[in-house]
């Protein structure tokens, strides 16, 4: 690899290093490996699934803590434009004419049914009211009406709703007003992440975003407020310039843009571990921007959120006091042997297969290496044909097998055996993580020593007309988090509700007055 001096002082001002790209050149030439599925993940073996009265122990113990002084944070990775969310509606802007042919006859050329769902569920949009004052009395029949609807949509003259934040579009309907994610987020947090009357949330977003999310939060902060009786604390962070990460071409060669420079990108949702890493709070929800929901179902999404909490603040007790123990070095081989069955039967950690083989020191250092990571419970829910990653057992090909979310993408399917375990799954990954990332002694955790690095992505791409390999780093949820102790808990399927596509708004879970 020959870096010229342009290139170095071009790292140096995204703080990154050299041995850095030297690192990943070497993951580009070496590849990374399919994840080793074990086996699925199913409730009794990975998911624990809680009775009513187990959950309504778990909601009590995490508001009687929550009344005495815990400090909560709201994570929001909310960094995504809306452009793929619009996909249909690009496509049927290059596709019709509506002065040439009439909307059915596009229908039947093109078999478009997104844009047919859209079409029929055009007055349910939150935003219809606003785009059809937008273009009042510019159309002369109704088809050409739904063309310069969408036109008006997308164009980059008009709302240009592609280029907005996915947390920033209105996405539910109420009488006097609409409400995007972000506002959608506060009530939540209102109402399971609050310490005394302040709920805090942090979401990640684009740096060409920030004046438009501080323009909503002060549009919709002093009416949520008087609505929840909470007062909000909200700080942004950006994916970091350090964190993206060296292009290659077909020969694993830096990309250079015709200009000569080094191309980078950047190095996906896995980068956040460093913007997660800069917080801190004895618990942290995690969530993704789109996840939202209308109120009919608001009590049942806090509820599993407080579940899930609830069951982090029970084992951590366990946790913290059995690290405290093992720091105090004065256990015998009956509380190592208690301690390392709470490892495996509460947190499902496979202790090393070297612990047998150990000396009475030896053990209590796997013990103490096992036991001190942050801690993350894992909503699941039951599969139901949604996309997403989903938990398994994976072997590292060392002997040690451990609960991890995983994406297909990582995942052999050529291999039947493989394939098998995939297709076999039960449960998906929501996005739905309540972290604890400190020790019993208070010490945040640096969580960039639980990444595993064998868990990024490499990718095709083209630039320029030429072919290009890329690198994302472990996803946040996946090899970001990957030695961190993990607790997967099946949770109901309402708490997922993601909006992928513009006709995603039109099912139930976004529509507040459902018919």
């Amino acid at each position: 690899m020959n870096l010229t001096a342009n290139d170095l002082t071009f790292l140096s001002e995204k703080g990154i290093s050299q041995e850095k790209v030297t690192q990943q050149i070497e993951t580009f030439k070496e590849g990374i490996p399919f994840v080793q599925l074990e086996k699925a993940v199913t409730v009794g073996d990975g998911i624990s699934k809680f009775t009513p009265e187990e959950e309504k122990n778990m909601i009590g113990k995490f508001e009687e803590s929550a009344k005495n002084g815990l400090s909560l944070l709201k994570f929001v990775p909310a960094s995504g434009a809306a452009s793929r969310m619009f996909k249909a509606l690009f496509n049927f802007l290059d596709a019709y004419n509506p002065k040439e042919e009439s909307l059915d006859a596009y229908f039947e050329r093109t078999g478009d049914k997104d844009l047919e769902v859209f079409a029929d569920g055009i007055t349910e949009f939150a935003f219809y009211d606003l785009v059809k004052k937008r273009i009042s009395g510019q159309a002369n029949s109704k088809d050409e009406e739904v063309y310069l609807f969408v036109k008006e949509m997308m164009s980059e003259e008009a709302l240009n709703y592609g280029f907005y934040p996915k947390g920033l579009l209105p996405f539910h309907k109420y009488v006097a007003n609409t409400a995007t994610p972000f506002e959608e987020h506060l009530k939540e947090a209102a109402a399971y992440s609050k310490s005394g009357d302040t709920a805090e949330l942090h979401f990640t977003i684009s740096p060409q975003h920030g004046d438009m999310f501080n323009s909503e939060f002060a549009a919709v902060k002093e009416r949520v407020s008087s609505e929840t009786k909470t007062s909000f604390k909200v700080s942004y962070s950006y994916q970091k310039p350090s964190t993206d990460t060296i292009a290659v071409d077909m020969n694993n060669e830096p990309f250079r843009n015709s200009d000569g420079s080094v191309l980078f990108r950047p190095g996906g949702h896995g980068a956040l571990i460093e913007n997660l890493n800069e917080q801190d709070a004895d618990i942290i929800f995690i969530k993704n921007i789109d996840n939202v929901t209308v109120p009919r179902y608001a009590d049942e999404v806090a509820d599993s959120k407080k579940v899930l909490a609830g069951v982090l603040l029970s084992v951590q007790e366990k946790a913290f006091d059995y690290a405290k123990k093992l720091d105090d070095e004065e256990l015998s081989s009956d509380d190592l042997a208690e301690i390392r069955s709470f490892l495996e039967s509460e947190l499902n950690v496979k202790v090393s297969q070297k612990y047998a083989d150990s000396d009475l020191e030896g053990q209590l250092t796997i013990l103490k290496q096992s036991i001190n990571r942050p801690i993350r419970i894992c909503g699941m829910v039951k599969n139901e044909g949604e996309p997403g990653g989903g938990p398994f057992w994976i072997d590292n090909r060392k002997g040690n097998i451990s609960l991890q979310i995983i994406e297909s993408a990582q995942i052999d399917t050529a291999d039947d055996e493989q394939n098998s375990i995939l297709q076999n799954a039960t449960h998906f990954n929501p996005v739905d993580l309540v972290c604890g990332v400190r020790n019993y002694k208070g010490e945040k955790y640096d969580l960039l020593e639980y990444v595993d690095p064998k868990q990024g992505f490499i990718t095709g791409k083209t630039k320029e007309g030429r072919e290009l390999k890329a690198l994302e780093l472990p996803g946040l949820w996946n090899g970001a988090m990957a030695f961190w102790n993990t607790i997967f808990v099946e949770v109901p399927s309402i708490t997922f509700n993601p909006v992928k596509t513009v006709n995603d708004l039109l099912r139930p879970a976004h529509q507040v007055n459902n018919k």
